[in-house]
């Protein structure tokens, strides 16, 4: 039989939660400042595409943008319910950045929301135009906000403690700009918009195997396409200096991931490419390494040590049974988002994008791998910070609320109940959405000759095809 604590299930009722929130924030900063892109597409260029699908995604987004903020409102909750300690300690620092994050980011998407979804014919193209980029901006100034937050969480400066022993604020420059706060938030947000593309793209891939005359799916597909190929890249730079931050500031994390529990002091540490790592043995059984290869991603350099998870107190070190696999997972995806758009990219120059079946299959397989990468990291993240709500400072047994274990299973139960079932039916829906083609309409002259599915394209979409593979 299980042994659970309060304390365990309070966590796993939080990690519950937050999992099916993150996924829709993830998709809504994507899709905000893709709907941007489009309806400022339709402003310079007049090409009545562009309008069609900003029509087709904005319903999308407003489902996914409702059930993000119902998400959030319940995690809210747990901070008073399940996690008063933590609240009460570190309010005087998180409470008003969250503040911050509802007063200059939450009012504002939520200002421009009703006229960027509903008021186009009232407020005309240009002002349209306008609150679509508020709203785009909006969902960025919450990740700035909530990843600040987070950020302090795993790498605390700017603080002192008061005489009740809560964190109280000395710098708030040095808070919000934490340590660790720029790599989190450039990934985190190049994560939404490669999450956001892998769905694009996806949803242009079904439509294109149905119609390849579609010229709304072509141009999504073509986005899509083009967005991999150049974000995915810098992904995995941003990931790599993210890194290296943690290296830096939380290396038994690093440790983790990397699944070394012995130190290497001179360098030469390899890279463990796969395995099943033992907290209890203190070892990776079964795996495969790359010699060397550790140490020279870590360190830029072969001899500079590496610390190991034995460098630490085992009550001070997290879990590697879990966020080795997930962070390998991610880094996995990342490069499968970047050989996507590398194949997207090879096909557009050789005129081939709209007619490979395989290609369009391989993005419809890709294209809910975007919110498996976000949920890996943030697993990765969270767990590695372990056992710690503060890294460092405050440990994560010290900041639940004193809840008898029957009153915190009785919630747990009623969320997993509640959640797939409102949760079920909002993704079923985003799905029912998804599979509607865009509006047709009348060709877009600009995008050339149209074609009928076995039909070689016009020359406007570049070298023949040689017919479907």
């Amino acid at each position: 039989m299980f042994d659970f604590t309060a304390l365990d299930l309070a966590r796993f009722q939080f990690a519950f939660t937050v999992s099916f929130h993150i996924i829709f924030p993830a998709f809504s900063i994507g899709l905000a400042s893709y709907l941007a892109v489009l309806n400022a597409a339709h402003y310079i260029t007049g090409r009545d595409v562009f309008m069609r699908l900003f029509d087709y995604w904005k319903t999308i987004f407003a489902v996914a943008f409702g059930m993000g903020v119902v998400s959030g409102i319940v995690m809210s909750y747990q901070f008073g319910t399940n996690w008063s300690v933590f609240s009460d300690k570190t309010g005087p620092i998180l409470g008003p950045m969250m503040g911050y994050e509802v007063l200059s980011a939450f009012f504002l998407e939520a200002g421009f929301l009703g006229v960027m979804l509903f008021g186009r014919s009232r407020v005309g193209p240009g002002l349209h135009l306008v609150a679509t980029l508020m709203v785009a901006i909006g969902t960025l100034g919450s990740a700035f906000w909530i990843l600040s937050v987070n950020s302090w969480m795993q790498t605390p400066v700017g603080y002192s403690m008061n005489e009740v022993g809560q964190f109280v604020p000395e710098d708030w420059w040095a808070i919000v700009f934490n340590p660790s706060f720029p790599y989190r938030f450039v990934h985190m947000v190049l994560a939404a918009y490669l999450t956001t593309a892998l769905v694009v793209g996806g949803v242009g891939a079904w439509h294109l195997l149905k119609d390849r005359a579609d010229q709304g799916a072509r141009t999504m597909f073509a986005m899509a396409m083009g967005m991999l190929v150049v974000v995915a890249p810098i992904q995995i730079f941003a990931g790599d200096e993210h890194g290296l931050n943690t290296l830096e500031y939380q290396p038994a994390k690093i440790a983790a991931m990397e699944g070394h529990y012995e130190p290497h002091p001179e360098g030469a540490a390899p890279l463990i490419l796969f395995g099943i790592p033992d907290d209890e043995e203190e070892t990776v059984h079964y795996k495969i390494e790359i010699p060397y290869l550790s140490s020279l991603i870590l360190t830029r350099d072969l001899t500079s040590p590496l610390p190991g998870l034995k460098d630490f107190p085992k009550e001070d070190r997290p879990s590697a049974e879990l966020i080795f696999y997930t962070f390998r997972i991610m880094v996995a995806l990342g490069f499968a988002m970047l050989g996507l758009g590398i194949w997207g990219a090879i096909s557009w120059w050789q005129g081939r994008l709209y007619d490979r079946k395989w290609l369009h299959r391989a993005a419809i397989g890709m294209g809910p791998m975007g919110f498996v990468a976000v949920l890996c990291g943030w697993i990765t993240t969270e767990v590695g910070r372990q056992p710690f709500t503060v890294y460092g400072l405050l440990r994560t047994a010290d900041s639940a609320s004193p809840v008898d274990l029957p009153a915190v299973t009785t919630s747990l139960l009623a969320f997993i109940v509640v959640y797939f079932i409102i949760f079920g039916i909002g993704t079923y829906y985003l799905i029912h959405l998804m599979k509607q083609p865009p509006e047709k309409g009348d060709p877009d002259p600009a995008m050339g000759p149209t074609r009928t599915a076995g039909v070689a394209p016009g020359p406007a979409m570049g070298k023949d095809a040689q017919g479907a593979e």
